[in-house]
């Protein structure tokens, strides 16, 4: 594995963390100057994606009670550009009080990543949904109906 992809690794790994652990702020500033799939018609940066955060994830004394499980990850890198992007599956899992640990989703990360001043960047974080179990206790919107929602 190359540096570039161990980088562009650990930032899709970080993503995953920051949300366990409730840093709203955190998971906001990996999108400083990238598009996360949840608010791409509120444009890029922070501020949109922080917001959404806030108003739409159910916190339980400041923790979701989730586990994003990321694997399978590809990486594909051209050095000359400064450019990358990556597939991943993503399963979240959630437990909280009268919901046992349980999978609540299952889909596919598609990013796009740059490279600026020697560091790595999204330049865009895509999900394709596949699964859906009860989203009801993670999210407060429901999920979008169609073949995803088993």
């Amino acid at each position: 594995m190359t540096e570039s992809e161990r980088a562009i690794s650990a930032l899709m790994y970080r993503y995953c963390e920051r949300i366990d652990t409730g840093d709203f702020a955190g998971v906001a500033a990996l999108f400083e100057h990238g598009v996360w799939f949840m608010t791409k018609e509120a444009g890029s940066g922070a501020a949109p994606v922080r917001r959404w955060l806030d108003e739409n994830i159910i916190l339980y004394d400041g923790l979701p009670h989730t586990k994003h499980v990321t694997t399978n990850v590809v990486v594909r890198v051209d050095e000359p550009a400064g450019t990358a992007d990556a597939t991943a599956y993503i399963m979240i899992l959630q437990a909280v009080t009268g919901f046992p640990l349980q999978p609540i989703f299952c889909g596919r990360y598609v990013d796009t990543f740059e490279r600026v001043g020697g560091i790595w960047r999204w330049r865009e974080r895509g999900c394709i949904p596949d699964l859906y179990g009860d989203m009801s206790r993670h999210i407060r919107l429901p999920p979008p109906p169609g073949p995803a929602a088993h």
